[in-house]
Parts: structure tokens; sequence; C-alpha cells
């Protein structure tokens, strides 16, 4: 059933109309630009009497700040953010237009529903609800839309650090998206707050050879060439690894479900979440995916190079091993180029903060049970860490055991959960009236 625009609550609407910004984000700075969904926020910022910085790295690369003043000015502040770009969206794949904000069967439909429109516009809507009644965050707070998240945050975050560290001036902490979310545990509830990320390689082989007809035998084919190199890289079977946060994650996991977590391996663990195990599992070892293939021009034409790219995500600390064994199995007649590169990042699952969000949780909903988790992709924190920031995920969703939630992102039919998207923005609201 589709609800019609008078029954939808500002988080709905919010989401709705950026979901209809077209902000696809191709990568290697092709975009269709953020600049009319920051302007859309910025009004809406200005309207609460917040005053707001514009930043371009590039032309329509738009990111936006402001900074609300909290009653106590001695406390740090926190940045709260998220991004406007999306990547692309193959419409004759959707059941629905992926960038109308479609709202049916209890649901809003369209690409950045969850990667992360949804979650800007919870911000919004809970800065709203806290100045339009006259109230105060209990810190500053520094809130930003950052462009080109998909892309690295290269002209995004990354630009703005480093350009504009004075816009994050007494800052120690950030949330931001893919955390705080629910998961299925037979049966129990538990909410998943990221505590950390993998670094991200992004690389290209490139393969050279000899140009030649199509219909001749050549044994120096960059194609073939490079066919060997990416199927023995795709398939490479990374070791598990744990780090202190899926140790942490992975006993919690198993005590929950009265399972001995010295006889089950991590992989049995992991896969005992369910839907979630699509994201967890991969947080277990280093992942190295082919995710394009470039080469040649014409059917009877053998091109004399051919190119693929690779997403290569590693453990925190693993980076420089890494490297060094896709090189060793690629061999020494591919060359390797990485495009972008950042760091990985891992916290602690303590202090007053994190003691915050689990105790908001459970106040919305009692009994919850809340664990750390380390993100297998990466966001915006990883250019506030270079501050010195500590960053969490932390947009809070309530969801149906029966969504698989980490399949929305990037994924067809991407949606959220009307009931989640207020169930997340009571949590922030609070979150960012008591903390």
């Amino acid at each position: 059933m589709t609800s019609t625009p008078e029954e939808l609550d500002l988080t709905t609407r919010l989401a709705r109309d950026l979901i209809r910004f077209d902000t696809s984000n191709y990568g290697e700075g092709r975009s269709n630009g953020e600049t009319e969904a920051a302007e859309y926020l910025t009004a809406h910022l200005e309207r609460l009497g917040l005053r707001v910085e514009t930043f371009e790295a590039a032309p329509r690369r738009t990111s936006i700040l402001t900074r609300v003043e909290g009653r106590n000015r001695d406390k740090p502040a926190l940045v709260v953010h998220g991004h406007t770009d999306v990547v692309p969206a193959i419409a004759e794949d959707w059941s629905v237009d992926p960038f109308e904000g479609v709202v049916k069967d209890g649901m809003l439909w369209g690409r950045g529903a969850v990667d992360m429109k949804n979650m800007d516009a919870m911000i919004v809507s809970a800065l709203d609800r806290i100045l339009s009644s006259g109230q105060q965050p209990e810190r500053d707070l520094v809130v930003a839309f950052f462009a080109d998240e998909e892309n690295g945050g290269v002209f995004g975050s990354h630009p703005m650090v480093t350009r504009h560290p004075e816009f994050f001036a007494g800052a120690t902490e950030a949330i931001s998206e893919v955390g705080g979310y629910s998961v299925d545990l037979d049966g129990k509830r538990a909410y998943l707050v990221q505590t950390g990320e993998k670094a991200l390689i992004w690389m290209k082989l490139v393969a050279r050879g000899t140009a030649g007809h199509g219909s001749q035998i050549n044994h120096d084919n960059a194609v073939t060439r490079l066919a060997r190199a990416v199927a023995d890289i795709g398939s490479r079977e990374w070791p598990v690894h744990l780090t202190a946060t899926t140790r942490q994650l992975l006993d919690r996991v198993a005590e929950i479900l009265g399972k001995d977590a010295q006889t089950l391996s991590p992989d049995e663990i992991a896969l005992a979440t369910g839907t979630a195990s699509r994201f967890i599992t991969a947080t277990l070892r280093t992942t190295t995916n082919p995710t394009g293939l470039t080469a040649g021009y014409k059917h009877n034409v053998i091109p004399d190079r051919a190119e693929a790219m690779l997403d290569v995500r590693v453990l925190p600390g693993h980076e420089d091993a890494v490297l060094a064994e896709i090189r060793e199995i690629v061999g020494e007649d591919i060359e390797i180029v990485i495009s972008h590169q950042d760091i990985g990042l891992e916290t602690t699952f303590d202090g007053e903060l994190v003691e915050t969000m689990i105790s908001t949780l459970q106040h919305f909903d009692p009994g919850a049970e809340v664990l750390p988790y380390l993100l297998s992709g990466g966001t915006d924190n990883k250019a506030l860490s270079l501050l010195g920031i500590r960053g969490f995920g932390f947009a809070p969703l309530q969801l149906p055991p029966s969504l698989d939630f980490p399949a929305m992102f990037h994924g067809v039919d991407e949606r959220v959960p009307l009931e989640a998207l207020g169930f997340g923005t009571d949590v922030l609201t609070e979150l960012l009236l008591r903390y």
C-alpha cells in the first residue's frame, strides 16, 4: 500500500526527497554531483537557525557543515555526519524507479534508502525535534554531509579535513553510517555498533601483450594473461584473522546462541547470525574481489592491453603483507596500479559514548543486546581519524528479522521500513540530548 504525502513523518519525507536527487557517483571523478541535495539540506538547516558552511572540492561536489551549540560547551564536540552521494542503479533491474522515492508496503524504496539518505534524514529530523522544541543537544555538534563517500571521499571528507581542520575544532568522537541496526540471533534481537572498519585498496591489474589478428595463434595475449591473474586473485581463500573487535563479537554471539565458541570455527559462529553473516564473515579475513574488466574493441582484434579493477579490503595493520602477496599471486608480468588507498580503523567498545548508545537503544528496546562489530566496507570516519577523531557507526534501525538488510547496501530494490526510520529518529534524538 502506498502512503500519501500527508501521512509521512518528517524523517520519511526528508529521506524520500533526498532519494529523488540522483546523486549517482560512478567513481574516479565521474558523478552527477551532490549540489542539489546539499542545497536541500542547507535550506532545512537554515530554517532551524543554523549557519551552514559550503565546501566544494571540485565543481558540483558539494559538502556542507554546520555547528550546533550544546548546553555544556566544556565537553568535547561530537561529529554527526552523513554522505549524500549514492552508487549508480540500473533502473531496469529494479521493481520501482530507483530515484522516485516510492513509499509502499510500509517501506521507503530507492537508491540511498539504506546507504545513506535514511541517516541523513534522521540527523536533520532529530535536530528539528531538538531545536524546534527550544532544547539544545548536551554538547556541541559538528554536523556534516559529505560528497563523494562512495569514491573514498576524494572530493569530500578528505579535502575538507585537510584544508579546513578548523571546522572540526574541539571534536573528539564521531557517529555515522552502518551501525546501530538490529539483527536476529535465533529470536533474540541484538544491535551491532560499528567500532572499526577494514582498510581500503582500490587497484587495477594491467596486462600487456602483442596486438594481432583474432584468427592467429598468439602466445602473448594480454586478455589471457589478465584472465589468469584475475581468476587467481578472485579465488584466493584468505585466512581467518580475528581482531579484538571480531573476537569480542563472536564470543558474545556464541554465548547468546548457546554455542561453544571453543568447538566452532569463527565462520560457523558468523554464519549462525543469519543475514548479518553477509557483513560479519567478510570481517574475519581480507577480501580481494574483481569488480570490472576492460579490454579490446573488436571481435577479430587481439588487444595489446587488458585491465581489471579490484576492490581489496584488508584488516587493519595487514596492508603491506596483503599487497606483497597480491604481487606474488599475479606475477611479474602484471602491473599493479593503486588508484585509491585508505586506512583501516579499530577502536574499543567502551567509554561514555558507547555506554550512552547502549543505554539509549535499550531504553527504546528493553532487553536487547548491543554488540561491537567491524565493518567490511569503509566510511568517512577514515578521514576524520586523521584529526584524532574516534569514529563509530551508529545509524540506529530496528529491523524485522525477515529483511536481509546487508543485501540492501548497493543492492537492487534498496528499501527501509518506515517504522525503522521512526525508531532511528527517536534513538538518535535521545542520544544527542543525553550525550
